[in-house]
């Protein structure tokens, strides 16, 4: 039935513009609406698409929900109730839970234009429109799924978000991760009482193939995995890996995004229930080239408004190399 919905949706926009085609030249107005109906098409099916299938991305809440006008309300929830256990004293203490509320706007990301002249259009054996609005949907998909991560990784090392150095063996100017200091990453976080369900592990390139080389298991699965994590449980983490790693300076304080100050790729730890993510606004920037005489182009470009974010301190940590002079 939903098929059949959406198959009589495309049949009736496809109508609709045909039907405009044949006018669009004679009535102005026309051409407007239409090109309305096309933008708005446009956009619906960027968000339809915009999903950061098979991603560590996928795995943090979406909260769409909360956002209205490109700003999220975000809730920290207060202190859980004390349990009482084989309570013989009443009445039972009444204590009020104080919950902070915030706003928060979301990020801003716009992708430059791009130009189809029509002599492309015509001469090309493809559709480059198609192939230019899933271009900049997919940059859209790895520009945010970067910026996420680095927004998920602590600013610092804290009680509350733990950040640890590599033990292993020294492989030029770096150490490298090893199994032993998941072990030890492992108990830290259960010392914090971070719940052992939800612990998702971001690996960064190299810390990724450091345990590759090491644990031939993790080969295995690594190999067999077809989108998502790498591994459900591996020594209580979620294993993903990013080629987007944020950087560390010798302080271990995160370095700004998109800095060109070198620093230290981490692998960064968030937990499921401890973060979230929402999408605003999407708009289509179009001007065709029917109205650009001189060049005859068609010029498009989009703006996304997207958040990912830690919904407290808690639950976030990093894991940094162990630098080697």
């Amino acid at each position: 039935m939903k098929t059949k919905v959406v198959l009589r949706s495309v049949i009736a926009l496809m109508a609709f513009m045909v039907a405009f085609v044949g006018y669009s030249n004679d009535t102005p107005e026309v051409s407007v609406a239409m090109a309305l109906a096309m933008n708005e098409y446009a956009e619906k099916e960027l968000i339809k698409q915009f999903r950061h299938t098979g991603s560590w991305l996928a795995r943090v809440p979406s909260k769409n929900q909360w956002v209205n006008n490109d700003v999220i309300k975000l809730t920290e929830i207060g202190a859980d109730p004390t349990v009482l256990i084989n309570n013989s004293t009443y009445p039972i203490a009444v204590s009020a839970r104080a919950d902070d509320s915030v706003a928060v706007s979301l990020y801003k990301y716009d992708t430059e234009n791009t130009k189809i002249t029509d002599d492309e259009v015509y001469a090309l054996p493809y559709d480059k429109p198609g192939s230019v609005q899933a271009q900049h949907r997919e940059t859209l998909e790895e520009a945010t799924e970067a910026h996420a991560l680095h927004s998920l990784a602590p600013s610092g090392n804290t009680a509350n978000t733990p950040i640890i150095l590599t033990t292993g063996a020294t492989i030029g100017t770096r150490k490298r991760l090893i199994s032993a200091d998941l072990i030890i990453y492992k108990k830290t976080l259960d010392l914090l009482k971070i719940p052992k369900a939800g612990r998702c592990l971001v690996l960064s390139a190299d810390h990724m193939a450091d345990l590759l080389l090491e644990d031939k298991a993790l080969e295995l699965q690594y190999h067999n995995h077809k989108e998502g994590a790498i591994a459900a449980n591996y020594y209580g983490f979620e294993i993903y890996e990013s080629i987007h790693s944020p950087v560390y300076d010798a302080s271990l304080d995160k370095i700004a995004y998109g800095s060109v100050t070198e620093g230290r790729a981490a692998s960064v730890l968030f937990h499921v229930k401890a973060s979230a993510k929402a999408r605003g606004s999407v708009a289509r920037y179009m001007a065709m080239a029917k109205d650009d005489p001189q060049n005859r182009q068609t010029v498009v470009g989009f703006r996304l408004y997207f958040l990912a974010i830690p919904l407290r301190a808690l639950g976030q940590g990093a894991i940094v190399d162990t630098a080697v002079a």
